[in-house]
């Protein structure tokens, strides 16, 4: 089968406006108990059927009796009631007999004799009763329609005599993923395979939807295969997602399936990640082709199969809260696509600052360590660095506040920091962007950061980080504060195989090399050492390919996909693989100083200095921390 053609690329809210137009199947209501309604959403209007209390009932413990009998009743005229005569024993919750108009607690009687009390005070008609109705009358209006059921609602209406309620069906949603690459999570794996996540993502949203998810099993790339499985889902949910075979491949089957079975009605939205989404139907019920990558299924799930689940249980969801923030970094962005920018989020004085974090529609982490997402609109070529933005928040603004926003280099001890400051310190966070030091040494200039880690060679004396913050920040007050320092060497597969023992030997044996980004300390140490073995970065095969990370080069190494990387021992550990050592380095923290007077910063020096952080960075090797937490 050849390749198809996109169909459409319609602006996203006409695609919907049309998605919901075309389809015919509509929500629909189920009776089910009160008690088991938590959660879903009312169908009409749930009005009482009884008052709630459906008598008069005593307030208190104490004695129900006539108001009249009392009156007169002071500390020195007390007077003194017979039982039985005068009153009757009555316990919280008892009914009142008519003839009885008031109750006084147990706490104002003088015991006397065994059927006899004294009061020392008159009491007023209705005094400590609740009369009928009090809470709920009958034929009172308990909850409106379209409304989400509440646990104290499930209370309000058992009180009111409500024991069954129309709510609206939620829709079962089938969920097909497709793909021969496809695996189930804890299979072994081989080169070519993926794990099968995106289907379990699509579950989980579906349920916080409102939906009931119904995951079929993973379908090769197979025409027929996927064409009976989507006869059979159609039979059995309310609507049909197709994960992946969306695009216009020779093995994306799709939408010629959908067409085939009903009717293709869009192919294509000007969204981005996400263009290749197909909605259509298959015997009235809506069927989304959804794109594999999994950040474009994201945000085709939020964008368009939440609002359709939201049409079938008669809720809408509230809009995100949105936030007015500064962009760090410039935006591009094509007149072609409506984007979704995945952002980092922290007020650095009195400036919430919001930076970009990777595109990729396969970045699934973007979407982990996101505290919001910028929407570029299609009329928007691109928006230049500390432009004002609209961020929607997929985070509390509250925590945000509580974060500590760290942009510089990368180092393993940056996350295993994060993780400390949130178990000991509860409401802290740290939020890292790994730009390298250059980048953090930008962002401080720039007023964007709160600390900057930073490892950053002077080619011309050997010191470590001070002449930069000298060279760039001379016009700011800034700190150092001292973390570790760490050897940094080559890293190699296990056993080094290709016996690689220097720089020198990437050039002359031409070793496949795997390179940090511009402006990466680890990258000027490379640089630094070339121009002294007088080596030109043409001659280093991969010198051009960038990597964000220490980890992410020891990937590239550990996949066989370059035969060694420049990084840290700890990232070299983790990966199980060799390592050769060039140097020892100074990985610090560079900080403006009066951001050291913040609580969070100092709750970061307090975990700095905590013996579980040093005690993982033994664990990790290559470390040297004697001045940890100093500042210089």
């Amino acid at each position: 089968m050849g390749q198809n053609l996109y169909l459409s690329n319609y602006e996203l809210n006409e695609a919907i406006k049309i998605l919901f137009e075309k389809i015919e199947e509509k929500g629909s209501y189920e009776e089910i108990d009160t008690e088991k309604t938590c959660g879903r959403i009312t169908w009409e209007p749930i009005y009482s059927v009884i008052s709630s209390p459906f008598y008069n009932c005593s307030a208190m413990d104490g004695i129900a009796l006539k108001s009249e009998s009392t009156y007169g009743a002071s500390e020195k005229n007390q007077v003194e009631l017979k039982e039985g005569e005068d009153y009757i024993v009555v316990d919280t919750g008892d009914p009142i007999p008519r003839e009885y108009d008031c109750v006084i607690m147990v706490e104002d009687l003088i015991g006397n004799k065994e059927s006899s009390v004294k009061i020392y005070k008159s009491a007023v008609a209705w005094q400590n009763i609740r009369p009928l109705g009090e809470d709920i009358v009958e034929n009172q209006l308990i909850i409106p329609s379209n409304h989400k059921i509440r646990p104290v609602d499930i209370g309000a209406m058992l009180a009111g005599g409500v024991n069954k309620v129309k709510v609206y069906k939620s829709p079962v949603v089938g969920i097909i993923p497709t793909g021969t690459e496809l695996v189930e999570p804890g299979s072994d794996l081989k080169v070519g395979d993926i794990i099968d996540f995106n289907s379990r993502v699509f579950s989980a949203q579906v349920l916080e939807f409102g939906g009931v998810p119904k995951r079929y099993g993973i379908l090769k790339d197979d025409y027929e295969l996927i064409k009976n499985t989507l006869i059979k889902a159609v039979e059995e949910c309310d609507i049909v997602l197709i994960n992946a075979g969306s695009s216009a491949g020779r093995e994306d089957y799709t939408a010629d399936v959908i067409r085939e079975l009903g009717e293709v009605f869009i192919h294509g939205v000007a969204i981005k990640p996400g263009k290749p989404v197909i909605m259509g139907k298959v015997k009235g019920k809506a069927v989304i082709g959804i794109p594999g990558y999994p950040v474009s299924a994201y945000f085709v799930m939020e964008s368009v199969v939440k609002k359709l689940i939201e049409q079938y249980i008669g809720f809408e969801g509230k809009e995100l809260k949105k936030v007015n923030a500064i962009i760090s970094r410039r935006v591009m962005s094509s007149l072609k696509y409506h984007e979704f920018v995945r952002i980092k989020l922290g007020y650095v004085g009195n400036k919430l600052i919001a930076t970009p974090l990777t595109r990729g529609a396969g970045a699934t982490m973007s979407l982990v360590r996101a505290d919001g997402i910028l929407e570029v609109p299609q009329s928007v070529e691109g928006i230049e660095a500390g432009k004002q933005v609209e961020v929607k928040l997929l985070k509390e603004e509250e925590d945000i506040r509580n974060t500590i926003v760290c942009i510089g280099s990368h180092d393993p001890i940056i996350d295993i920091l994060s993780d400390l400051i949130h178990v000991k310190k509860k409401d802290y966070y740290l939020s890292s962007a790994h730009v390298g030091s250059m980048g953090g040494i930008m962002a401080l200039r720039n007023g964007e950061t709160h600390i900057a880690p930073i490892h950053l060679l002077d080619m011309e004396n050997g010191e470590y980080n001070t002449s930069y913050i000298r060279k760039y920040l001379s016009d700011k007050n800034i700190k150092l504060i001292k973390c570790v320092k760490r050897i940094q060497g080559l890293m190699v597969q296990k056993g080094n195989p290709l016996n690689i023992n220097s720089i020198k030997d990437i050039a002359e044996k031409n070793y496949r090399f795997v390179n940090r980004q511009r402006g990466a300390g680890t990258r000027l140490l490379l640089d630094y050492n070339l121009k002294k073995l007088n080596i030109n970065p043409k001659e280093i095969i991969g010198y051009e390919r960038e990597e964000y990370t220490h980890l992410s080069v020891a990937a590239a190494v550990r996949s066989g996909d370059a035969d060694c990387g420049l990084g840290v021992y700890s990232a070299a550990k983790m990966m199980n693989l060799g390592f050769i050592p060039i140097c020892n380095e100074e990985y610090d923290l560079a900080i403006p100083h009066e951001y050291l007077e913040l609580d969070i910063i100092k709750g970061l020096l307090e975990i700095m200095k905590n013996k579980e952080f040093l005690k993982e960075l033994e664990k990790l090797g290559g470390y040297e921390y004697s001045e940890v937490g100093t500042i210089i």
